[in-house]
């Protein structure tokens, strides 16, 4: 079973990643100064405050102090936890994640024995469909909706046989119940999930088998039937057809998003190989941000029946918090009746794909939807629309789309003072305020912060011979963990240091120090250091002395500690 990811990867990796870059594939960034700012993707704001330093490779928000590496930003933008996070950041810079081999504590569900079993599976459900005489129902239900044995090779679709016990004959049961193949019964035993369907493996970006849907070949319900949750498969965090996506094409221009399995073939089947699903459930923020880390443009592309609609708004809903500047998303409506698979058979591709390029944008059909039943000529449909509209406007993060969106309620409300993101915030405000409140910083603590900000500066602390014994002040522990780390790691950055302390009770701390503003550059820092250790030093050595005095006068001393007492005393 793979273990841990190996330290050393990591800060490789960490190294190979620019910040600068990753940040501003999510949040576009503009130049200033040293920094590269925006607008906080964490919090309201109106004004920047949120600067990421490329030499530090480090982003901090100095209105609610969200910051940390490229690692924390990933696990904090897209609500991954670290693993993800770090697999997000190797998918970035294009390598894969290596496995520390060893032993791990067995677990109940244990991943790779299900993602194992359900390979296995996808491809006996594939065999089972070029082989087994009774699976000739499901072959003539794939050529009567025109697709080509290419395209069932592709998304390795396949027919579970119409038995209770197809799967357990030949697999092994526990593996069977954990992977959602198939369900315990009360009495003892169990029975296959997927009978007598056809099936759709569901596939990661990075072709992992997940789960499965099945469809039903006769008039039986339910008539769509998908594997539950598992230790692997997570329906609201997956969408049906990105690896085929993706394999075509790593960076589409667009993704379409329809509502089923066989939207998805039949647009491959035609030659519109960018589409994806949702796994029978609504479109959700975390299905938005899983194809915003391939494409900037979403196109919805959902039935058009009334159930269409809704699924339309709720994913226009859940799309709101991801609109960051350089996204967009559009709705394509279909007649109504019509969904995918039909219209791109009855009208072909390239019409198809001409109502995909005149899709309606975002902005026209929220404000179209929220007029509708308003009579905007009279004041109170015009109140009534702004009421409606800024729960759903204050969703949006920070930038332009924001502001523009803004704009437009202005005009159709006539309101030219509608202001709801009022923050007079600025960077330059906020370090200054910073910068005030942290000038009686403690010696331990400036030197903590500028050593952290520049892990070069060990050279200075090896040149003092500090007797570490006497540094027993709030956060001497501390900084004897940066120094040790340090001096173990001579080439390390600010972003590799910081990932040391993830996870520690001292983590937050250690961002805060790692962006602290001094407001002095070059030799100037150096001397600051060197000046603090003088004084960290000083101070050990007072509180050591205040230590043996307050000894002395109760028991009396050794002659040792009266010999250290005496040194204590010297100028030197």
């Amino acid at each position: 079973m793979a273990g841990k990811i190996p330290r050393t990867f990591i800060d490789d990796l960490l190294v190979r990643v620019d910040i600068v870059d990753l940040v501003d594939s999510y949040v576009p960034l503009k130049k200033s100064g040293s920094n590269y700012v925006a607008r906080c993707p964490f919090h309201t704001e109106k004004t920047p405050s949120f600067a990421v330093t490329r030499n530090k490779q480090l982003y901090h928000c100095f209105g609610c102090g969200a910051g940390g590496n490229a690692i924390t930003f990933l696990m904090d933008y897209s609500h991954l936890n670290f693993v993800e996070a770090v697999e997000g950041l190797a998918d970035f810079a294009g390598v894969q994640v290596p496995r520390e081999s060893g032993e791990m504590p067995a677990k109940k569900n244990n991943v790779t024995e299900v993602f194992q079993v359900l390979e296995q599976v996808a491809s006996f459900y594939v065999e089972q469909l070029r082989d087994n005489i009774s699976a000739k129902v499901a072959v003539d239900y794939f050529k009567a909706r025109g697709l080509s044995g290419e395209v069932a090779r592709e998304f390795q679709l396949g027919y579970a046989p119409d038995s209770w016990d197809t799967l357990s004959k030949r697999f092994k049961v526990q593996q069977l119940v954990d992977a959602g193949l198939a369900i315990a019964k009360e009495g003892g035993g169990i029975y296959d999930r997927f009978r007598g369907r056809v099936v759709f493996p569901i596939r990661d970006r990075r072709g992992r088998v997940l789960g499965f849907g099945g469809r039903v070949l006769d008039d039986s319900l339910p008539k769509y039937l998908n594997s539950p949750e598992t230790s692997v498969f997570h329906k609201g965090r997956e969408v049906y057809g990105l690896y085929e996506l993706l394999s075509k094409s790593s960076k589409p221009e667009r993704i379409i998003v329809v509502e089923g399995y066989m939207d998805v073939i039949a647009l491959a089947q035609f030659g519109l190989g960018y589409s994806v699903a949702t796994l029978g459930t609504a479109t959700s923020k975390e299905h938005m941000e899983l194809l915003f880390r391939f494409t900037a443009e979403l196109v919805l592309c959902f039935d058009g029946d009334k159930a269409g609609q809704k699924a339309s708004w709720r994913a226009v809903e859940a799309a709101l918090p991801c609109l960051r500047d350089g996204r967009q998303v559009r709705i394509m409506r279909l007649p109504e009746g019509v969904d995918p698979d039909v219209l791109i058979r009855d009208q072909g591709l390239e019409d198809f794909e001409l109502r995909v390029s005149s899709a309606q944008t975002l902005s026209e059909y929220f404000f179209e939807r929220l007029s509708q039943g308003l009579n905007l000529g009279d004041m109170e449909g015009r109140a009534s629309l702004v009421n409606k509209a800024k729960a759903y406007l204050e969703k949006l993060p920070n930038g332009i789309f924001r502001d523009l969106m803004q704009d437009k309620l202005k005009a159709l409300s006539k309101i030219e003072k509608l202001d709801f993101f009022e923050n007079p915030a600025t960077l330059k405000s906020l370090r200054h305020r910073q910068t005030q409140a942290d000038k009686k910083l403690s010696p331990v603590r400036i030197v903590i912060s500028l050593l952290l900000q520049n892990p070069e500066f060990i050279e200075v602390i090896e040149q003092k011979n500090i007797n570490w014994l006497m540094i027993n002040l709030a956060g001497g522990d501390l900084l004897k963990q940066v120094v040790e780390i340090i001096a173990q790691h001579p080439n390390i950055n600010q972003s590799q240091l910081v990932e040391y302390f993830r996870g520690r009770e001292t983590e937050k701390y250690i961002n805060i120090m790692m962006n602290h503003d001094f407001l002095i550059s070059g030799a100037g820092l150096k001397e600051e250091f060197s000046g603090a250790i003088d004084r960290l030093i000083q101070q050990g050595k007072s509180s050591r002395f205040d230590e043996l005095n307050a000894k002395q006068k109760v028991s009396g001393l050794s002659v040792n500690e009266q010999q250290e007492m005496l040194s204590l005393m010297s100028p030197k």
